[in-house]
């Protein structure tokens, strides 16, 4: 008899407690905006910027109301214009280019490899098109980081990282989003850390900082966070930085800052889910592991495996198999986008070639969440029946 998985593939744990207790705190005195403050009192959201700095070993962090606000905002402080070429990864997610073509710049795509990391030599040959890298470490896979940021200190390329599915991941021991200019990071209910909405936007960079500040609406209120430039700084660019409204509020700061502190022990958690299923996969007939390099230290929030050089057809199988026993599979191969999947050549706001050997890859990309709520119990399960759906309609 065939097993059926009965889990939520969407379903997060429950807040913490003790962040329902701080967000309670907050919606009791009613100053949910961040610079609404009695005097003397620190708002939960400049507190964030100054713990998240910390843990991240950065010099200043702002928090925004979206990741992909953060992006955007990262394009605009180090001064992209409408009309600049700005590369980006073929393989990632909408709001990565869609943040690029929100100040009117023009995305630049670069390939994919097998391991699911942007293609360091497509990259090397596109250098010279764009003076910015929008660096999307897409569903939580890194690059070699050392050739991809000698590559573009010696082209003069600014990298931008986003860091939506790598926050707790390292590359060699170096917090991801440490590397480039500026790292940013999502909060949104399917991240490593839950707010419904919100964004980090981390740098050493004194002027980006305040310029990303001026840009989130910090009016001339600046002094109130605890994680930025010294005022002079903030003095060279304030009457010349638009104010691009984007900023956190208290409520979230105060339900994220908890979950921040747990984070390390999150990350594991989700990597012995993540291990567990990938075991349960090895070996598949026709199926592609995707590889983890040693130098990556990663977090398994989602696992990805390849179908390559399956028909579309028989790909749809699979999907629709398991489906029928409870296992939701994304495919980020179909001609038309689906849900949060869709790949380069559906954003047709952006001009694009074609990449045989990315399109190859992103043909056979089949992806899948791993929330916590998930047992290791119930990931064995999930295994067997991608194992024996995949199997099944590869024999066939």
């Amino acid at each position: 008899m065939n097993e059926i998985f009965t889990g939520s593939f969407t379903q997060q744990e429950p807040i913490p407690e003790d962040a329902i207790e701080a967000a309670l705190n907050v919606l009791r005195h009613g100053r949910l905006h961040r610079y609404n403050v009695l005097p003397g009192e620190l708002s939960e959201t400049a507190v964030l910027e100054q713990e998240f700095a910390a843990q991240m070993g950065a010099k200043y962090c702002l928090a925004v109301s979206s990741g992909g606000y953060a992006l955007a905002t990262a394009l605009r402080a180090v001064d992209v214009k409408p009309g600049d070429p700005v590369l980006t990864n073929a393989f990632t997610l909408a709001p990565v280019p869609g943040s690029i073509a929100s100040v009117g710049a023009k995305p630049v795509f670069v390939g994919v490899t097998e391991a699911l990391t942007i293609d360091l030599d497509d990259l090397e040959a596109k250098l010279d098109q764009a003076k910015v890298l929008m660096l999307s470490h897409m569903r939580g896979h890194l690059c070699d980081m050392d050739r991809l940021m000698q590559m573009c200190d010696a082209a003069g390329v600014i990298v931008i990282e986003d860091c939506a599915h790598t926050m707790g991941a390292a590359w060699r021991g170096q917090l991801s989003g440490r590397q480039g200019a500026i790292g940013c990071y999502s909060c949104q209910t399917y991240k490593h850390v839950n707010s419904g909405e919100g964004g980090l936007l981390i740098t050493d960079s004194p002027e980006l900082a305040a310029k990303a500040t001026m840009l989130s609406g910090s009016y001339m209120l600046y002094e109130r966070h605890l994680a930025a430039p010294d005022p002079e700084v903030f003095e060279q660019i304030k009457y010349t930085t638009p104010n691009v409204s984007g900023r956190m509020d208290n409520l979230r700061a105060a339900i994220l800052r908890p979950q921040l502190r747990d984070l390390d022990q999150q990350v594991q958690r989700w990597n012995e889910r993540y291990d567990e299923i990938e075991r349960g996969l090895r070996e598949t007939p026709g199926l592609t592991i995707v590889e983890r390099p040693d130098d990556e230290s990663y977090v398994g929030s989602s696992i990805q495996f390849l179908l390559l050089d399956w028909t579309p057809e028989r790909i749809a199988e699979v999907i629709k198999r398991c489906a029928a026993r409870g296992v939701e599979l994304k495919w980020f191969g179909g001609a038309e986008p689906s849900g949060f999947t869709s790949r380069y050549d559906s954003w047709r706001y952006a001009d694009s070639a074609p990449m045989p050997a990315s399109d190859r890859i992103l043909a056979g990309i089949m992806d899948m969440r791993v929330p916590l709520t998930f047992s290791l119990d119930d990931c064995r399960q999930i295994a067997r029946i991608v194992r024996a759906e995949v199997s099944a309609v590869y024999q066939s």
